[in-house]
């Protein structure tokens, strides 16, 4: 039995995780938490998104935050098995042995990342079915058992193919990566000057794969009465809405809600746990605007709120970036203009606070208050001009 001290410690593991990973990089929240889930779960995921927009540093990085062994491969219609498995060892086979060298290969890591995976062979997406669902690589007649823990993929573009659709559906999370939006395009400038001038170095382990193990047993212990109804609720409204989901990922929906509620410290599933489904629910890029909709429509949870924030800031730091563009001269239009745009800001302020009671959440109130002091400050750059 896990004593409480043991408890409080692994609890809060997968929220430094979170923070660790995503700190080198800029405007990845969501992607580490998807991360996160993923290997609370031991199960799969996929970014669909342009490259350029770190998937593959991402994944990395996690891999060094748990101490993990890590394969990475960029795949192509002409990558053969050998290159992701191990070559034959030539010797063995003299002698009337198959065997594969699998050292460094994806037999043996713990985390895998599969870039462009759809590109790749018959013979490969095969191997990795089998490899996905089982733990098992069947290499001619023998059978390895791997210690793959989760296998991380990313795609330019959802497949079609009806033969690649089985693979597609065996990753249980996907996450379309957007690139970052230009209100953080100085954040994103310094953030790769750090990397680049090496001020960013290889991050020390937050926990290990056993803590990992332990968190695992955790999410299979969580109390998930309080959300099933809902969740079938939830089934058939996306269903009505045309969103399918197959009876695999209904299956698997409860393990990513739970993992979210040991994510945010809790053994006991909540309703904003089924925020899950955005990342289970959609099959294309269409589909995950329109999914997203539908949770903060049918979620009484402090999602909408931290999405409507995530606009405001948005507005604001353009607004910010408007009137720098103003030139210093006195002129009826240019104080009228301030004039108005600071009533908005005042107007835009009141919501924030009435939005902080409504929520009633420790997470909507720290990102208000962090969007509040965003217009403070271009507030008194107003002031300023103004006086």
């Amino acid at each position: 039995m896990t004593s409480t001290s043991e408890l409080d410690r692994l609890l809060k593991l997968p929220g430094i995780f979170v923070k660790e990973l995503e700190r080198p990089f800029v405007g990845r929240h969501e992607e580490a938490e998807l991360i996160a889930i993923a290997l609370l779960t031991k199960e799969h995921a996929i970014l669909i998104g342009e490259p350029g927009t770190a998937k593959s540093a991402m994944i990395r990085r996690a891999a060094q935050l748990i101490g993990a062994r890590f394969f990475s491969y960029l795949m192509t219609k002409f990558t053969e098995p050998s290159e992701l498995f191990g070559p034959l060892d030539i010797n063995a086979l003299k002698n009337g042995k198959y065997v594969r060298i699998t050292k460094g290969k994806l037999p043996e890591a713990d985390i895998v990342f599969l870039d462009e995976i759809f590109k790749a062979s018959s013979a490969i997406l095969n191997a990795l079915l089998s490899i996905l669902n089982e733990r098992v690589f069947y290499d001619g007649y023998t059978e390895i058992r791997v210690p793959l823990w989760s296998l991380f993929s990313a795609t330019n573009e959802v497949p079609e193919d009806p033969e690649l659709e089985a693979l597609y559906d065996r990753i249980l999370l996907r996450q379309y990566v957007r690139p970052v939006s230009d209100n953080l395009w100085k954040d994103l400038l310094e953030a790769a000057w750090a990397i680049e001038i090496g001020k960013v170095k290889d991050p020390t382990p937050v926990m290990t794969l056993d803590d990992l193990r332990k968190l695992y047993e955790l999410v299979l212990q969580v109390d998930l009465s309080p959300v099933k109804s809902k969740l079938l609720k939830l089934f058939a409204v996306l269903e009505s809405k045309g969103i399918h989901l197959t009876d695999r990922r209904k299956a698997k929906c409860l393990k990513a809600v739970a993992a979210h509620a040991v994510l945010n410290g809790r053994l006991k599933a909540a309703e904003e746990d089924l925020i899950v489904l955005k990342n289970i629910a959609p099959h294309d890029i269409e589909e995950f605007e329109k999914v997203t909709i539908i949770l903060s429509e049918e979620l009484k949870t402090p999602y909408k709120y931290l999405r409507e924030l995530e606009e405001i800031r948005a507005s604001v730091r353009e607004i910010e970036n408007y009137i720098s563009s103003f030139p210093r001269i006195d002129s009826r239009f240019i104080v009228y203009r301030l004039t108005e745009i600071y009533r908005d800001l005042e107007t835009t302020r009141e919501r924030i606070l009435a939005m902080i009671t409504e929520s009633g959440n420790e997470q909507v109130e720290r990102e208000a208050a962090k969007v509040i002091e965003l217009i403070d400050k271009v507030m008194d750059k107003i002031r300023e001009r103004l006086s």
